[in-house]
């Protein structure tokens, strides 16, 4: 298995920070933060136009900080436009090479060609690839009037450049935005209809071939109450059901809560490994816990997902 059939399944928690954050570095060698294996030093919305310059130059003192580092998390850039990140690319000079590669914002028809003409001309001077993740979230993902042909047209452009895209990631909150609509701490965004299509029409399009991971949950732990880490674990226990993987971190608290939701079930596990390694002549046979049918043809891709996840963050003990 490729080193990329592994990799987009372990980002876990994407956490973004803003890149004016004077204290990223120490963190990270410090290694305080539980569970963080992704993280993205944000360029665009977490801070203002004011600031950008200050951002930049932060963002190359923390990378160059971090050269020698070993067992770093997976860092990503997010950067503001196509023409932002040849900026960047340029800017960073050799210390690009501790960088996974970059988030692109409001990606979609109008600048796929841009961003990809750009990315493959870091690729072509980098020895390691710098892997891209486009972020669907303009108003022309969500219109209704055409969204299936924008996603379909989309994803055949996407093609071609495959192999750098390591994650397909959605921006639940501008989706909301679109619309002026926002969930509570006891909802989620499934309950909310509009921005739901949304999210299952970009599901039906590209999850059969991408990594697509879930929407950011803005409530984090304050020290008050749970409710926070409850209405967390409902969302991704929908996200889990309906297809994505991994999810948008907004603060260090929720990395535990998602890293536990990429855990598979003991019994899922030994399922997959079932399916996986498969030696019946037959080609269905009872499961592990003789609860349910296992089909080598029909459960092959879940039980690749689900090798590699437990491999990667571990098994979940089933309660008795």
């Amino acid at each position: 298995m490729e080193k990329k059939d592994r990799l987009k399944y372990c980002l876990g928690g994407l956490i973004y920070t803003p890149a004016t954050d004077k204290k990223i570095a120490e963190k990270l060698r410090s290694k305080t933060i539980p569970c963080l294996k992704s993280l993205v030093l944000c360029l665009e919305d977490s801070i203002t136009d004011s600031v950008l310059s200050e951002a930049e130059a932060n963002t190359k003192k923390i990378l160059s900080e971090l050269k020698d580092e070993p067992d770093l998390p997976l860092l990503f850039i997010r950067v503001r436009t196509p023409a932002h990140l040849e900026y960047m690319a340029n800017y960073l000079g050799d210390d690009i090479s501790v960088l996974t590669g970059f988030v692109l914002p409001k990606f979609d028809i109008s600048n796929l060609d841009d961003y990809f003409r750009i990315t493959r001309k870091i690729n072509n001077r980098t020895d390691e690839p710098k892997y891209i993740m486009p972020i669907l979230e303009s108003s022309l993902i969500s219109s209704c009037h055409n969204r299936a042909a924008n996603l379909v047209e989309l994803k055949n452009k996407m093609q071609p450049m495959k192999d750098l895209i390591l994650n397909v990631r959605v921006g639940g909150n501008d989706f909301c935005n679109l619309y002026g609509l926002r969930r509570n701490i006891d909802q989620n965004i499934y309950q909310i209809g509009v921005v739901r299509d949304i999210l299952i029409d970009i599901l039906n399009v590209f999850s059969d071939e991408y990594v697509v991971s879930g929407p950011v949950w803005e409530y984090y732990d304050n020290g008050t109450d749970d409710g926070w880490k409850c209405g967390l674990e409902k969302e991704l226990e929908l996200d889990r059901l309906n297809g994505f993987i991994g999810k948008t971190a907004i603060h260090p608290s929720q990395l535990p809560v998602i890293a536990e939701s990429l855990k598979p079930s003991k019994s899922d596990f030994e399922d997959a490994k079932s399916v996986l390694f498969w030696s019946d002549a037959l080609g269905v046979k009872g499961s592990s816990d003789g609860k349910r049918m296992n089909e080598v043809k029909t459960h092959r891709k879940w039980a690749k997902r689900t090798f590699i996840l437990g491999e990667f963050f571990g098994i979940k003990e089933e309660k008795n």
